[in-house]
């Protein structure tokens, strides 16, 4: 927003603040089209030499950052977040490597979680100590394949066999995972579920698949999650050795409100096991990494299945880190892959300084409610 210094006489005077002819100082933001009152400090009295050097005035000139503050403030973008967002914490690890692996899936599960565990080992090797899998890594990625090869996490590392593998690893290895997801089976619903371990192996949280794939696009794809998957009804944000990370699980990244909500919990990392198709993969897979990167100025890692042209679903693949200012990071093609990669926490300080953008929204005019956050604060104040 630019906001220029106009003056209401044509001429300046040299006492502004004495006499009824004197000049009055005003700027006018473009985007709100009305006047407010420039505030001088108190100890200038003329418009001499040391107030034109301080405003620059002259036609057509912006103002300085002290100015611009004042009519930031004013805007009240603190206000646009309801709560006010949470600041970014001080992360336990400035730089690290995290490792992206993206698996061919079969139908054969002990097969799947072997091959995962292989790749998670070299990941590790190469000294990754993020490690993200794809999503649905344990089975074909079909309606009628879920029921059969869901597990029942809650009920232990028996029932359980595929996050039973990423504890110990996590443990044996001494790194954070994020297990991609796997069907889910608590009661008589299914669900789309990731766990994240820390590196003592314990479960950190468990995502469960917010926003379902229901899509019909004529004559190229449809799929319909509900058929056999419950939502989940939890965002999740997880502390863990390498910082702050708000999980999503593929369709969830196509609604910039999740993102905003890590972003304004704040989260360093976004983290999205997915598995975009065909159709929608080459035209909407990298514009939305980017986009929920550069519109939250944080890190957004994706992890998708090989592609397996004979499957009765086709990944599109290209597993990707993205940077805070929406730049690639690093990217692979469609066949399994394991990329290594450095993530900079340092960046988004220096990108959420080059665009201070938090400090440019427009409270006066909108505001995103975090209802959770919102309710629990209600909930405090009624006890």
């Amino acid at each position: 927003m630019r906001a220029y210094l106009a003056l209401s006489s044509p001429a300046l005077c040299s006492s502004p603040l004495s006499g009824p002819s004197r000049a009055t100082a005003r700027y006018t933001p473009t985007l709100l089209q009305r006047r407010r009152p420039l505030l001088l400090d108190k100890g200038t009295t003329t418009y001499g030499s040391s107030l034109l050097s301080k405003f620059h005035i002259f036609s057509g000139t912006t103002l300085t950052a002290a100015s611009s503050s004042i009519m930031a403030a004013s805007l009240h973008p603190e206000q646009s977040r309801v709560p006010q967002a949470i600041k970014l914490p001080t992360p336990p690890v400035t730089k690290f490597k995290i490792g992206l692996c993206q698996l061919s899936v079969t139908s054969d599960k002990e097969r799947n979680i072997v091959h995962a565990r292989s790749a998670i080992e070299e990941a590790a090797e190469k000294g990754a100590k993020l490690i993200l899998l794809p999503e649905i890594w344990n089975s074909p990625y079909l309606n009628d394949s879920f029921p059969i090869y869901a597990e029942d996490i809650d009920a232990g590392p028996s029932a359980s066999p595929s996050t039973a593998m990423l504890s110990e690893v996590a443990r044996l290895l001494k790194v954070t995972i994020i297990g991609g997801s796997i069907p889910e089976r608590s009661g008589d619903k299914l669900f789309n579920t990731c766990c994240v371990f820390d590196s003592e192996g314990k479960l950190k949280a468990k995502h469960r698949k917010i926003h379902l794939f229901d899509i019909d696009i004529p004559d190229k794809i449809t799929f319909i999650e509900s058929k056999t998957l419950t939502a989940g009804k939890t965002p999740t944000v997880v502390d863990t050795e390498v910082g702050r990370i708000g999980i999503g699980i593929c369709y969830d990244i196509r609604f910039q409100e999740l993102a905003m909500l890590y972003a304004s919990r704040g989260v360093h990392l976004i983290c999205y096991p997915g598995a975009f198709n065909m159709t929608t993969g080459p035209l909407h897979w990298e514009l939305l990494q980017r986009a929920r990167a550069a519109d939250n100025q944080l890190y957004v890692a994706t992890c998708s299945p090989a592609r397996d042209a004979g499957a009765g679903y086709v990944a599109w693949g290209h597993s990707t880190l993205v940077g805070p200012f929406g730049e690639i990071v690093a990217t692979t093609e469609h066949e399994e892959a394991i990329i290594i990669s450095e993530i900079d926490y340092t960046q988004i300080e220096q990108r959420r300084t080059n665009l201070p953008l938090e400090k440019q929204r427009r409270g006066d005019l909108y505001q995103f409610v975090d209802v959770q956050r919102l309710n629990s604060a209600s909930e405090v104040l009624s006890l």
